[in-house]
């Protein structure tokens, strides 16, 4: 929610903008200071033609990722705002355990400039969820968040329950591939009251962070399932190999 123009001198005054990084002072509430804005890591070409993730510069346009060419993915393309990095993560950690709800609106920009353009009114945004209790816990659910915000700016339509948690589950930092599969095994289903809405649905599934995809792949498995004919997975941050993957949990 914006503030009304003639309000904001007033909310600078009581609330002096700063960067959420670092803490410097800035012109306005507007995102982050020059420094801070540099130590993101912003995904570009030339990258997998099915994933996005990042390829060498020698990499051919239309280049396919050894992990899609090892396994094929079931969404239909991955839209990162950034790449996961210290300066991601700390944003994250605000953001979802710092309970700095007020970054939303910064961490959807960012997410905006890699959804595709054609994501937009006749589209469906959902975000991942989460389990009820890991709810009630936090207070809300970040996706949900910056799925609003997505929703609105693309003038979508945005489904905040189109799915739910039928079970909790462990975090799943440190377990192989069977270990999660298992684990996130009938844990994640569309919610029936919406069943019709995704029989031949563009969706936009929407999370903070991406990491081994066990929890968005469980999320496009239901959503094909029930009929969705597009599912185009939207995050903040993309943990890649090579990169710091120590993550918040979820």
């Amino acid at each position: 929610m914006q503030l009304h123009p003639l309000l904001v001198p007033v909310a600078d005054l009581l609330f002096p903008p700063r960067c959420p990084l670092c803490g410097e002072g800035l012109a306005a509430q507007t995102g982050l200071c020059a420094s801070c804005w540099g130590d993101l890591a912003i995904p570009g070409p030339p990258c997998c033609s099915a994933c996005q993730r990042p390829l060498g510069d020698s990499a051919e346009q239309g280049a396919i990722c050894a992990p899609c060419l090892a396994e094929p993915p079931r969404h239909d393309g991955i839209a990162a705002g950034t790449l996961y990095n210290d300066a991601s993560r700390k944003l994250i950690l605000a953001f979802k355990h710092g309970r700095r709800i007020a970054l939303a609106p910064l961490l959807a920009r960012l997410m905006l400039n890699q959804v595709p353009e054609e994501v937009g009114e006749g589209w469906l945004v959902a975000p991942v969820p989460l389990h009820r209790w890991r709810l009630w816990r936090r207070g809300f659910n970040q996706a949900a968040l910056l799925a609003g915000e997505i929703a609105r700016a693309r003038g979508a339509g945005l489904v905040v329950d189109g799915l739910h948690r039928r079970k909790a589950t462990r975090t799943l930092g440190g377990l192989g591939k069977k270990a999660r599969a298992k684990t996130l095994s009938g844990a994640i289903a569309v919610n029936t009251k919406h069943a019709s809405r995704w029989k031949g649905a563009k969706v936009l599934l929407v999370d903070d962070v991406l990491t081994s995809g066990a929890t968005t792949g469980a999320c496009v498995a239901a959503l094909k399932r029930a009929g969705a004919k597009k599912v185009v997975v939207a995050c903040f941050a993309r943990v890649l190999d090579g990169l710091q993957t120590k993550t918040p949990g979820t």
